[in-house]
């Protein structure tokens, strides 16, 4: 019974762990806020581009005239979309489906754009990181102190530097 108390307890120890960590909580707040943020494209496509379109397809609503019914006789044998719905027949809403289209492609769009200047504003407001400069100098290898980086003499310890020394910086 003890082992079973410790799984426990380490099992609730875990969660608990797993719920305050912030990627959690960044998360949860991503989704309330996308839940908000698809209310208002929502409302784009709904009241602003299906009107457009269906002015464009000379009047057509997508929600109630582009569906088909999946009985005998099809659109022919229903008027409207709520002749078919009282008479029970299956209904395929394209029309629906293409407005889901829409919604998710512009949801895509604004949230690519969105993404897009955040990171603009990012790259701005970041330092960029200063180039270093070429060393001017070096050290000697017999008295170790520092010595121009071009120099072949050593003028603390009239050290003549070897070859290869001068060599590493070109």
């Amino acid at each position: 019974m003890g082992k079973a108390k410790e799984k426990t307890k380490g099992f609730v120890a875990e969660f608990k762990e797993f719920v305050t960590k912030g990627n959690v909580i960044d998360l949860a707040v991503g989704v309330i806020i996308g839940a908000a943020f698809k209310a208002i494209v929502d409302s784009l496509v709904n009241d602003v581009v299906m009107p457009v379109i269906s002015l464009i397809t000379g009047g057509l609503s997508f929600a109630t005239e582009w569906y088909l019914p999946l009985a005998s006789g099809g659109k022919a044998a229903y008027a409207t979309l709520k002749e078919a719905q009282d008479a029970g027949v299956p209904v395929l809403y394209y029309g629906n489906f293409i407005s889901a289209v829409l919604n998710f492609l512009i949801m895509s769009f604004v949230i690519f754009l969105f993404v897009k200047g955040i990171n603009t504003l990012r790259s701005k407001l970041e330092k960029k990181p200063e180039v270093e400069a070429a060393p001017t100098t070096k050290t000697c290898p017999f008295c170790c102190t520092e010595i121009a980086i071009d120099a072949v003499k050593c003028p603390h310890c009239t050290a003549d530097i070897p070859a290869e020394e001068t060599e590493e910086k070109e």
